[in-house]
């Protein structure tokens, strides 16, 4: 048996490897021309593959557009359960705003937000996708600080997820100040201090 072969059965199936390659030349294509003009005979060029192992795991360049952008920042660990609603939140939004504040992710995000409006079908799997996956994070904090008395019962978690998210999205998007951890805690801060409960219903609850 050639060495060769030997170590191609020792490493990574190649299919692995393939499909790695072109995440990677897909995430600097986007950056350096955003969506609309990077095309799959480019990404299969800069990934050293063919269209057809393009084709073979995403259907549309959107799609692919959308795994590399997810899978570029799922490199952050998952918020832990620190005890406080507040600091749960920056343990989950402070790692990601820094991350995507490091590059010109917004040109990604705005070419996905365009298929997203014009293609019902991809804005079911983007949402799904895409979307959803840190919503849902962020879903099981609020949860978990009603259940600790820090929020009110009644609080909208889904609009209080627009409310947390939607900053960092807009100047990510617009790139008109920066994202930061001083810019992120102050937005939390300012939605937590607008839901706080009472005090009043807290001294009714302990009574």
């Amino acid at each position: 048996m050639s060495a060769d072969i030997t170590t191609a059965r020792r490493g990574r199936p190649r299919s692995e490897k393939a499909r790695d390659a072109i995440v990677h030349a897909s995430i600097e294509l986007l950056l350096e021309r955003g969506v609309a003009a990077t095309t799959v005979d480019a990404v299969a060029v800069a990934a050293g593959v063919s269209k057809a192992t393009i084709y073979r795991w995403w259907s549309t360049k959107e799609t692919l557009a959308m795994d590399a952008l997810y899978q570029e920042w799922a490199t952050t660990s998952p918020a832990v359960d620190t005890g406080s609603v507040r600091a749960d939140l920056r343990t989950l939004l402070c790692p990601w705003a820094e991350l995507a504040a490091r590059r010109p992710y917004g040109r990604i995000i705005a070419g996905l937000l365009v298929e997203v409006v014009s293609n019902p079908d991809f804005a079911l799997e983007y949402r799904a996708r895409f979307l959803e996956h840190r919503r849902e994070q962020g879903r099981v904090i609020l949860q978990r600080a009603i259940r600790r008395g820090e929020i009110p019962a009644d609080t909208p978690i889904e609009i209080v997820l627009d409310m947390l998210y939607g900053p960092v999205y807009h100047r990510l998007l617009h790139g008109h100040a920066p994202i930061d951890d001083v810019f992120v805690c102050q937005v939390i801060d300012t939605v937590l201090d607008g839901i706080k409960p009472d005090p009043a219903d807290r001294a009714d609850a302990a009574s």
